[in-house]
């Protein structure tokens, strides 16, 4: 088989055994995978230079960053909201283990941007490193997280045995083996870097290499490269929307390249991903950037006093659109007095909301940035739970 094939093993099931990448035949490039191509690489184009227009960029990233964190972990049956997500980083918020998931993701995705700005590959340790953090004292920290599993897992409904198993990956040894032909077509430029993107995010959702966290590291894996290869000069690309979308396109599109090698039709299934949410990525930086210059000349119009406060304090709102009173004292370093005096006023002038309805301890949000990522409260398209995380040991 030209993706691998089914291995009967003695227990009466039948585990996949990947074939090395690149595919072989290699893969063909007819009229509508090539048009694909060109329209997913000239909009990640776009989108890269639209982000090299963004004031403070990293603050801005650090929102993207959340929204897909909250995407990719309600793929895996994750409940927690964007702004749940975000309430918990604000003191008078509760953590409950969804939220942790996603923060763990935004830890784990920030690891390893640091790690690559630094000068680390993107290598099996590297990948190793993202697992161990994204599963710190969540519910999949009792398998091994930061390892690669040493038993064998399957994809299935929880209490199935493996026998009846929607997929089952290689086993260990053939999983060894695959993890290094893996890593090294990491280093392939041979293909065009989103075929290759694609080719890589499909082959480790195959190899599924740890206990938990497959689907979120394998989303990862994506932007990582592009950042890696200088495609994107940040991490603005988080395909999680577009797959949650099609959420049961996603999981027939990997099971046919198991099944029949059916390479080209998951990657021109890819390759609209990238085309779509990169134009929708543009267009949402560019909304950014009008409302940004709007709020701030309404601060310059409207509020005459601690001016210059409330400039910094609304640019750090990009970040992290919640906020209390407290935590404008630390992002402005100033004192409590000041910090409630300019909190207050972006409240009156429309650009804060108070959100506890309580008299002390209260959270304000930027509800006009926080609408630009309301993709995370679309409600389920479809019944289709892939639950790609649900590794369960027979």
């Amino acid at each position: 088989m030209r993706a691998g094939r089914f291995v009967k093993q003695a227990s009466n099931y039948s585990a996949f055994g990947p074939a090395p990448l690149s595919p072989r035949p290699p893969i063909a490039f007819d009229n509508e995978l090539s048009v694909l191509l060109g329209d997913a690489e000239r909009n990640l184009g776009r989108l890269d230079g639209v982000g090299s227009l963004l004031p403070n960029p990293d603050l801005f990233v650090a929102m993207y960053v959340r929204q897909e964190a909250v995407l990719s972990s309600q793929i895996e049956g994750t409940q927690s909201t964007l702004d749940e997500l975000l309430l918990f980083e604000v003191e008078s918020a509760d953590q409950t283990p969804d939220v942790k998931e996603v923060y763990n993701y935004v830890a784990a995705m920030n690891h390893g941007i640091a790690r690559l700005r630094g000068g680390f590959p993107l290598s099996l340790r590297l990948i190793r490193e993202m697992n161990q953090i994204l599963l710190e004292n969540t519910r999949g920290e009792h398998g091994t997280p930061g390892e690669f599993r040493r038993d064998q897992n399957f994809i299935g409904a929880r209490g199935a045995g493996i026998a009846r198993a929607t997929f089952v990956p290689p086993p260990v040894p053939e999983m060894e083996r695959s993890l290094d032909n893996f890593e090294k077509f990491l280093h392939d430029t041979s293909l065009p870097l989103l075929v290759n993107c694609g080719l890589l995010h499909a082959q480790f959702e195959t190899i599924h290499p740890f206990s938990d966290g497959n689907g979120r590291i394998g989303r990862l894996l994506i932007t990582l490269l592009l950042v890696e290869r200088g495609a994107l000069q940040l991490p603005l690309l988080y395909l999680s929307y577009f797959l949650k979308l099609h959420r049961a396109e996603y999981f027939d599109r990997l099971m046919a390249i198991r099944n029949d090698g059916r390479w080209e039709e998951w990657l021109k299934f890819f390759l609209r991903g990238v085309r779509d949410v990169s134009a929708e990525a543009t267009n949402d930086a560019r909304r950014i950037l009008a409302l940004r210059a709007s709020d701030q000349q309404r601060i310059r119009d409207q509020i005459r006093t601690n001016t210059a406060g409330a400039l910094a304090l609304l640019d750090s709102l990009y970040a992290r659109p919640y906020i209390s009173v407290r935590h404008a004292e630390g992002r402005l370093s100033v004192a409590y007095a000041t910090a409630n005096k300019i909190v207050l006023a972006l409240e009156r002038i429309g650009i804060l909301k108070e959100v506890t309805g309580g008299r002390r301890n209260r959270v304000f949000s930027y509800r006009a940035y926080l609408d630009l990522f309301d993709r995370t409260r679309e409600p389920r398209v479809d019944g289709t739970n892939l639950d790609l995380d649900d590794v369960t040991q027979p």
